[in-house]
């Protein structure tokens, strides 16, 4: 077998355990696990400049390399480009995006140099999946440095419509790098076809046949296991005990403004003005660790949260119950499995969301014998998948106020009819399967998954068409 070269902006580190992992390294475990495999990408580290060599480092059959981003790289490329001008843009957000040119002219420097580096460390035979927005332009630059090893490309985001696309400043080039790739995937099918409309309309309607909606997963089962595990854990008895018998709503999210965060207050303390029968039996808990607390529009998204929250709180307490706590550091995973395990209500309300992977473990943390419900927004990929969900608007208020009002008088019946169904699909759809589907059409297979497994490829999917090792 073929080694497996996976890229990213950013790569974890093999001495971190699980508990640390992010959701791509969790994503990719039994793919690393069964394969030999290079993952290459940004140490997260910064220095004078972007190293030309990777660092490489060998932990079991995974070999990591890394580059250290240059102090400009890091503010033009990671900082601008992709951060100020490709995040919001493809969270249809284009009235907040910035735009400059050295930002676009640093993201072009930083794809061509992880390209560089990259290149001497490829095989003839590998495989090489390049993930994320940040990294458009680097399938072409591997063209261009003579390298002709299956690439696939994988967008973790969204992908939003023409119109809104073609609002970015270069917004045709990262189009055209994707000639490079031999397989191209989304989330979501909306993702794909708005992919594949831009790229048909600016003539390349052979590189549109190679984009498919491949829907990500979670490791359904260790995570169920991990969250009964940490049902008993100390930190979590601690939390139900506190709670003094009242039920818990659950949020957790990186503070981002795409995750509807002031919305989803609004909507509980919606919820608690117009059903005031549920004040002083319900607790919400929003975990929603700082993220680029270095922008200014961070900062103020910050400000906000802290002001609704405390002016709910201020408003609605009692002596001996608060309706919402707040916490902006980070948690560990198997603590967050074992809070969501006992969480009535789980609350995932982004405004746009590529999948959303919280909103699967939610599901999979339940206790199969008496579950909680899931307030899912329309917009997070996953509401396609998670028919067992209350599905709002998260930009309506009184939307969340609702389904929280009917999440809280939910019979157990109805509860577990809900859970039920959306478990089926979130166990069907494991991480591991997602692998092996992009890996099955990447690599030319037949054998889409294992038998009792399979889910068939999307029919955009085609035999990849770019040029192969010899």
């Amino acid at each position: 077998m073929s080694r497996l070269v996976i890229v990213a902006n950013r790569v974890p580190d093999p001495k971190e355990g699980g508990a640390t992992a992010g959701g791509l390294a969790v994503a990719m475990k039994d793919a690393l696990a069964n394969r030999e495999a290079v993952w290459f990408g940004w140490s997260g580290k910064t220095a004078a400049e972007t190293g030309p060599k990777a660092t490489i480092a060998q932990h079991g059959r995974t070999t990591y390399a890394t580059l250290d981003l240059g102090h400009d790289d890091y503010k033009h490329y990671y900082q601008g480009f992709s951060n100020a001008a490709l995040w919001p843009v493809l969270h249809y957000r284009l009235g907040i995006a910035r735009f400059d040119r050295r930002d676009f002219a640093g993201y072009q420097r930083t794809n061509l140099a992880f390209a560089q580096a990259l290149a001497p460390l490829l095989q003839p035979d590998d495989t090489v999946w390049i993930h994320d927005f940040h990294l458009f332009l680097m399938p072409a630059e591997l063209r261009a440095l003579g390298c002709r090893q299956r690439i696939g490309f994988f967008l973790h985001v969204p992908f939003p419509p023409r119109s809104v696309f073609n609002g970015l400043p270069h917004a045709e080039k990262l189009l055209e790098a994707l000639e490079a790739v031999d397989t191209i995937g989304t989330q979501t099918e909306d993702d794909a076809e708005n992919l594949r409309a831009a790229l048909i309309a600016i003539g390349k309607g052979d590189v549109a046949m190679r984009v498919g909606a491949f829907a990500i997963g979670i490791d359904a089962t260790g995570f169920a296991k991990l969250a009964a595990q940490r049902a008993t854990a100390k930190e979590v008895v601690r939390l139900r005990d506190s709670l003094g018998g009242r039920s818990l709503a659950i949020g957790v999210d990186r503070l981002d403004y795409t995750k509807g965060l002031p919305q989803r207050i609004a909507g509980f303390g919606a919820m608690l003005e117009r059903f005031p029968r549920h004040r002083g039996k319900i607790t919400f808990l929003q975990v929603a660790p700082v993220s680029r607390g270095d922008v200014a529009m961070y900062r103020a998204l910050r400000r906000e949260l802290d002001e609704g929250v405390g002016r709910i709180n201020g408003q609605m307490a009692e002596p001996d119950w608060a309706p919402i706590r707040y916490i902006t550091r980070a948690v560990a995973r198997p603590t967050l499995a074992g809070f969501m395990r006992m969480a009535r209500i789980g609350l995932v309300t982004p405004l746009r969301d590529g999948m959303n992977l919280v909103a699967k473990e939610y599901v999979a943390a339940q206790d199969p014998a008496d579950p909680g419900v899931l307030v899912l927004s329309r917009f997070a990929g996953a509401a396609v998948e998670l028919d067992g969900a209350l599905i709002v608007n998260p930009l309506d208020p009184d939307d969340i106020a609702e389904a929280l009002d009917a999440a809280m008088d939910m019979p157990a019946d109805e509860r577990l009819d809900r859970w039920t169904r959306n478990w089926a699909t979130v166990k069907a759809g494991s991480a591991s399967i997602w692998c092996r589907r992009f890996l099955s059409a990447l690599e030319g297979s037949k054998d889409v998954a294992d038998a009792g497994e399979a889910e068939a490829q999307p029919a955009s999917v085609r035999k990849p068409r770019g040029k192969r090792a010899a």
